[in-house]
């Protein structure tokens, strides 16, 4: 994925600042720096223009969009700039019934990891189509609740959840955010496989190369290997637009019960309103709060706590 749009000034120089001790050696010809962040390469350029690229670029793009709409009140769009407007989507795996998963909430400061697979037989297609989840990252949070709950009742899933406790846990113990994906994946798959061995493909929406994705699982005792791996795969198989969209379903119903548990709106996303909504939790609950909330790896955490 790359992801390329132009910066203001000010946000210019919160980039350099916020990447000088993850800046490479070299940089390009007429760039400020090039840096790395996880799993994104960040390129800021003397004219402004910065771009990420890799498997979460969006996720590194989303903060500077943020910063800019707070800051700038400049709305910017961070599409794929690899995806052309008039190219076709690839439907070599449309037409198979499939076994698919997808996850959500892997870029959110603090709402959980929420990761679905589904079984969809081709026959479902057309029931699909009318409910239009081939477009299911782009759906509102109003359409995901009206449109989830008539999946549910025709297309069997398996989900988990991991709240922020766990995944600090985790994280801890040296687990990263690819790793925990893979596993995640990995327990839904195979639970779904065993329920429904009736299929043609395994397909992932993929977040890391397949060799990374098989080596995080090595410690796993069922493994599900059989797995094609397809970036933007909710388009070219459904059946990851179903797991995409239960996903979202059900973490937009744990946002509410987190919003409901601290009586405050719970921002999605890692951005400027979540480090202010993170300031009012920790005056009001302590900084202990964060650990139980929130994913106190990412960077939000220093932001709130002044560090």
């Amino acid at each position: 994925m790359t992801i390329v749009f132009k910066v203001s000034d000010n946000i210019k120089e919160k980039m350099i600042e916020y990447y000088q001790d993850k800046r490479k050696e070299k940089t390009p010809p007429y760039a400020v720096f090039q840096a790395v962040e996880a799993d994104t390469v960040i390129t800021l350029y003397e004219s402004g223009k910065v771009m990420f690229q890799g498997i979460s670029a969006d996720v590194d793009a989303a903060m500077w969009r943020d910063l800019e709409k707070h800051f700038n009140n400049i709305d910017i769009d961070i599409t794929d700039t690899q995806t052309k407007k008039e190219e076709k989507i690839d439907k070599s795996n449309y037409y198979y019934s499939a076994i698919g998963s997808d996850e959500v909430g892997t870029g959110d400061y603090f709402l959980p990891i929420v990761v679905t697979s589904c079984f969809m037989k081709k026959e479902d297609i057309p029931f699909l189509e009318k409910l239009k989840v081939h477009d299911s990252k782009k759906l509102t949070d109003e359409k995901i609740k009206r449109c989830a709950p008539l999946i549910i009742k025709r297309i069997p899933y398996e989900s988990m959840i991991i709240t922020n406790k766990e995944y600090n846990e985790l994280h801890e113990k040296g687990y990263n955010m690819n790793k925990i994906k893979a596993i995640l994946h990995n327990k839904v798959l195979y639970k779904m496989r065993e329920k429904t061995p009736n299929y043609d493909k395994i397909i992932v929406d993929q977040f890391a190369l397949p060799g990374v994705y098989y080596n995080n699982l090595k410690e796993a005792k069922q493994k599900v290997t059989n797995i094609t791996f397809l970036t933007k795969a909710e388009d070219k198989n459904l059946s990851v637009a179903c797991a995409s969209i239960i996903s979202r379903y059900i973490f937009l119903i744990e946002q509410k019960k987190l919003e409901e548990k601290l009586k405050t709106s719970i921002p999605k996303g890692a951005g400027v309103k979540v480090d202010e909504v993170g300031r009012e939790l920790v005056k009001k609950h302590g900084k202990e709060i964060l650990n139980e909330i929130s994913k106190i790896s990412f960077k939000n955490t220093e932001r709130i706590l002044g560090n």
